[in-house]
């Protein structure tokens, strides 16, 4: 709950609350705080047993926590009946981004022989500019370009 508040900050808070309250009415806003916060949480255990009693048996299982949209996705992805698993440990991003910077870079890599640039025979240099064209020809038509 107080993950974020630094030391400073809580003695700030602190400084704060006796300026407010005062030396003499301070531990007992306290023990009301305390109490009140016990009361919430009772509150909310009981709605939640209330809520599991009413749902029935099949649902005994069930978590709140469940419905926030991040631990749902989570707890789908982890769920190795898709083999989502073995595609995600089969993915090595090192390796595919040195195969593009490599190939932007026009070197030479030790890539499958299913690739474009190894099936052709020789790779395409990007860094030599494009020879001068006659002014009355017209330019190659790049039929993916358009």
């Amino acid at each position: 709950m107080f993950n974020d508040i630094g030391p400073l900050e809580l003695v700030t808070l602190v400084v704060l609350a006796v300026l407010v309250f005062g030396p003499e009415k301070l531990p007992k806003m306290i023990q009301d705080v305390t109490r009140t916060i016990r009361k919430i949480r009772e509150f909310s255990e009981s709605a939640k047993a209330d809520i599991r009693e009413e749902l029935g048996p099949e649902f005994k299982d069930f978590e709140f926590e469940d419905l926030n949209p991040k631990t749902f996705i989570r707890k789908q992805l982890d769920n190795d009946e898709l083999g989502l698993k073995e595609i995600r440990n089969g993915f090595d991003l090192k390796k595919e981004m040195a195969e593009v910077t490599d190939a932007v870079h026009s070197r030479d890599t030790d890539s499958t022989p299913s690739s474009s640039s190894s099936s052709s025979g020789g790779s395409i240099d990007m860094t030599k500019k494009p020879e001068k064209t006659d002014p009355d020809e017209r330019p190659p038509f790049d039929a993916d370009a358009t």
